[in-house]
């Protein structure tokens, strides 16, 4: 009777019997240094230890890479929240109410580098309604900041809160960050930063950290309301 051939063995068949017979190599260690790779930065072949070294060095180099973006950040992080710790110094040493949206604004500039602050506050008590602070937000910009789910990034595109500015000409780029008093839709207040880098706050930029900058200053300017 006519034998019939083997079935070649397969890759996957040698993969496992090398997984499970992990004492071969020990056994036939003279393979080992006769095996020759492509090395991965050219066509010559490479002995595998040498393949592995490489592939070694390139782990450990990304790894370093990868430490330095993580202290780099680390750093950036600690930076800004000793900015923020001494912004909220300021307001917690402001007595006057009155004086909250001015300093407020002056922190931010000189802390954290803003060439243009504003800061508009509606629905304050009677005896601040006079003050420049409390002028100059029309219904419309009113509705517009309690429509605001989060802050507004992106360019100038002649926004009436941008007219606030000292100079809105020279803002190319633009935050608008609603003031809220709770968790309710509501806004009390618009705080506007601006920039003549256009890239400083574009619209697919991150804005938790506005976020929570909107959150301090809702929490402060709240003594402005009834």
């Amino acid at each position: 009777m006519k034998q019939e051939p083997m079935a070649p063995i397969t890759e996957d068949e040698i993969a496992q019997y090398l997984s499970n017979t992990p004492d071969f190599f020990e056994r036939h260690a003279s393979l080992l240094a006769a095996v020759q790779l492509t090395s991965p930065h050219g066509q010559r072949a490479v002995s595998l230890q040498e393949r592995q070294a490489v592939l070694l060095r390139e782990k450990i180099r990304a790894l370093e890479l990868k430490a330095a973006d993580l202290i780099r950040h680390g750093t950036e992080n600690v930076s800004i929240a000793d900015k923020m710790q001494r912004w909220t110094r300021e307001l917690l040493r402001t007595r006057e109410a009155r004086d909250l949206p001015s300093v407020s604004a002056q922190q931010i500039a000189s802390q954290f580098l803003v060439p243009q602050v504003a800061i508009k506050v509606w629905g304050v008590s009677p005896e601040h309604a006079n003050e420049p602070f409390a002028q100059g937000a029309s219904d419309d910009v009113v509705a517009f900041a309690s429509s605001l789910t989060r802050p507004y990034c992106g360019t100038n595109p002649g926004l009436e809160a941008a007219q606030w500015l000292d100079d809105p000409d020279a803002a190319a780029s633009i935050a608008l960050i609603p003031l809220r008093a709770g968790a309710g839709p509501q806004a009390f207040g618009l705080l506007v930063l601006a920039s003549g880098d256009a890239q400083r706050f574009a619209f697919d930029m991150g804005t938790d950290f506005l976020e929570r900058m909107g959150e301090l200053a809702s929490a402060a300017l709240s003594r402005l309301r009834p």
